[in-house]
């Protein structure tokens, strides 16, 4: 059986390095661990693991109860995992909302700037004057000496226990919808409440992320689980697909971020 042909093209190379994974396990019989994963790739893993000839179980935490980003564990069935094995790392500072405006786009911005990838950084919370990041451990230290300004603000970050992470507003808002395809583009003017042609539009410049990826193909199908931002107008989820009507329509569940 061709198990590619469950996936995305694009997925190809995440889902060698997922059954390379497996296959590690499988012949070491030692448990793997992830960098941050975003949740496509969590679907993924978990897909796949139920291919393996072997009993193992996958486990993820991502440092706070909504996190989106998430460290992975693949182990065997039998072996103990403890929070500890996920090697996360909570980051905090302050910054005064009266003289900077900062967003999760100035943080991650910083991050990326001293050279770290971003598959060592989890989620991010900016709310009120307080700034969370959640690190992979082994990068705590590099961080710490190197992420001294956001957005040209002096910042001084301090390590906090994974207990004193901020959940996030994690205000998810579902609703259902019927549409007449799985398109991108269909499936954004529906949960969007879009004309069909801004959608298009905002596709089109680049506007439209799927899975953190922008794309820019109005016809690209989308799959239960996938996470769709548009600049400027928030993310939403396609929680679930749920069938045909009797006119050949596609059933689906929504949820957009308030």
């Amino acid at each position: 059986m061709d198990i590619y042909q469950h996936f995305r093209k694009e997925e190809q190379p995440f889902i060698d390095q997922v059954l390379s994974w497996l296959d590690q396990v499988e012949k070491t019989y030692q448990s793997k661990l992830t960098d941050f994963l975003n949740p496509r790739e969590q679907k993924i893993v978990d897909m796949l693991t139920g291919t393996s000839m072997m009993d193992l179980r996958v486990l993820k935490h991502g440092g706070s109860i909504n996190a989106e980003r998430q460290r992975v564990i693949i182990a065997p069935e039998y072996e103990e995992v403890t929070e500890d094995a996920f090697q996360l790392t909570l980051l905090q500072g302050t910054y005064h909302t009266k003289f900077v405006s900062l967003t999760h786009r100035d943080v991650m911005g910083a991050f990326l700037s001293i050279g770290l990838k971003r598959q060592k950084l989890g989620d991010i919370i900016v709310e009120n004057g307080l700034v969370q990041i959640i690190t992979a451990q082994e990068m705590a230290p590099f961080v710490l000496t190197n992420l001294t300004e956001i957005k040209h603000t002096h910042t001084r970050l301090s390590e906090k226990p994974l207990s004193s992470a901020v959940a996030g507003s994690g205000d998810w808002v579902t609703s259902d919808h019927i549409v007449t395809s799985l398109r991108l583009d269909t499936v954004v003017t529906a949960i969007y409440r879009l004309s069909r042609k801004t959608a298009a539009d905002m596709i089109a410049k680049g506007y439209v992320k799927v899975n953190y990826q922008v794309i820019d193909d109005r016809k690209f199908s989308v799959d239960a689980g996938d996470m769709i931002s548009i600049r400027g107008k928030g993310r939403s989820r396609l929680v679930s697909f749920n069938g045909y009507t009797k006119k050949d329509k596609v059933s689906i569940t929504a949820a957009i971020l308030k």
